[in-house]
C-alpha cells in the first residue's frame, strides 16, 4: 500500500501520517527525515544535498527524487509507505511515477486532507508555544490552565511567527500555486482520494481507513 498525503500547511495531514503507518505497519516518510538520515549517515546523496542545502538552495527535484526512491526501496518499506511533503509540485510526481515505474511499481493512493484556508488560519491562529520548554497549547483544543503560561515549566506562552495570520495565507497561497495542480495529477491518474478534514481527527482516520480498506 503506496500512499501519498496531500494537504494544505495546518490541515493536519502529518497527524494522519503517523497513524496510517502505525495501523498498517508502514513507515511514514516525510523529506525531512530522509535528508537529515542521509547527511548524519554521510551517504553520497547525503553528501549532495549538504552541498545544496549549506549554500540555502532548494535540493533540486532529481536529488530529492533520488533521495526518495532509494528510501522507498529499504526493507521497511516493501509492503508499503506512507509519503508526507512530496510530491510538492508536478515535476516532482512525474519523475517519482517514472522513477516507480522503472522499477515495476507505482503510488496506490493519493489522499487530500481539505480543510477551507479560513478554517486553517483560526485552527493555526489558535496555537500557542512555550518560549522556554517548547511545549505548544491551542486556545480552544489543548488550552493551557493558566491563560498565556505553560503547564509544564511555567513560561510565557507566544504566538510564534509561523502561526500568524498573515504568515499562514502566505503560506497557503503558495501552497496553492504549487500543490493544486498535484490535485488535478492525481485525480487524472484515477488514485486521488478526498477526505473532509474539518472533521474530528478521528473521524477524519476513520474516513481514511474506510478509503484504504481495514
Amino acid at each position: 500500500m503506496k500512499i501519498i498525503m496531500l494537504g494544505a500547511p495546518g490541515a493536519g495531514k502529518g497527524t494522519q501520517a503517523k497513524k496510517i503507518a502505525e495501523k498498517y505497519s508502514i513507515p511514514h516518510i516525510s523529506t525531512g527525515d530522509i535528508f537529515r538520515a542521509n547527511i548524519k549517515n554521510g551517504t553520497e546523496l547525503g553528501k549532495k544535498a549538504k552541498t545544496y542545502m549549506d549554500q540555502g538552495l532548494l535540493v533540486p527535484d532529481e536529488l530529492v527524487v533520488d533521495l526518495v526512491v532509494d528510501r522507498v526501496g529499504q526493507d521497511d518499506a516493501k509492503n508499503g509507505y506512507v509519503l508526507d511533503g512530496f510530491p510538492r509540485t508536478i515535476p516532482q510526481a512525474k519523475a517519482l511515477d517514472e522513477a516507480l515505474a522503472k522499477l515495476g511499481d507505482k503510488v496506490d493512493y493519493a489522499i487530500n486532507v481539505e480543510v477551507p484556508d479560513e478554517n486553517i488560519i483560526n485552527r493555526m491562529s489558535g496555537r500557542r508555544a512555550c518560549v522556554s520548554c517548547g511545549a505548544t497549547y491551542h486556545l480552544v483544543h489543548i488550552p493551557p490552565k493558566t491563560e498565556g503560561i505553560c503547564d509544564t515549566c511555567g513560561a510565557e506562552l507566544i504566538l510564534r511567527d509561523d502561526d500568524k495570520p498573515e504568515t499562514v495565507k502566505k503560506r497557503l497561497d503558495v501552497y496553492h500555486d504549487q500543490t493544486q495542480p498535484l490535485i488535478d495529477y492525481y485525480t487524472n491518474s484515477g488514485i486521488l482520494k478526498e477526505v473532509d478534514g474539518t472533521q474530528d481527527m478521528a473521524d477524519v482516520f476513520a474516513a481514511i481507513t474506510g478509503i484504504l480498506g481495514e
